[in-house]
């Protein structure tokens, strides 16, 4: 599903940034081996979307806020985190708990 269906299937992209913004995620959630279990909103406006786990730099990437999106659209409910905070969860299953 191309990003413009994604967006006009789902009415409106949630996040305030452009869709193409770029964010940082892990190889893991990136190859889907993992969701996305831990998201930040960094102090100077950077996304991550991580795993959860360490990582080194080799395993750190850029993507599409919206690719972001696609790979778990519960990031969504994200969408208004103000900068400095982050959010976790156990499992794919669970609630987002904003930090």
């Amino acid at each position: 599903m191309g990003l413009f269906n994604l967006i006009n299937k789902k009415n409106s992209f949630p996040f305030h940034d452009k869709p193409n913004t770029a964010v940082f995620t892990c190889i893991h959630v990136l190859n889907e081996e993992r969701p996305i279990l831990h998201v930040t909103h960094d102090e100077d406006g950077y996304w991550q979307f991580l795993c959860g786990d360490n990582h080194n730099e080799d395993e750190a990437k850029i993507i599409a806020l919206s690719e972001a999106y696609e790979l778990d659209n519960s990031v969504g409910n994200l969408a208004e985190m103000d900068y400095g905070h982050s959010a976790d969860r156990k499992d794919e299953k669970s609630d987002w708990v904003i930090k």
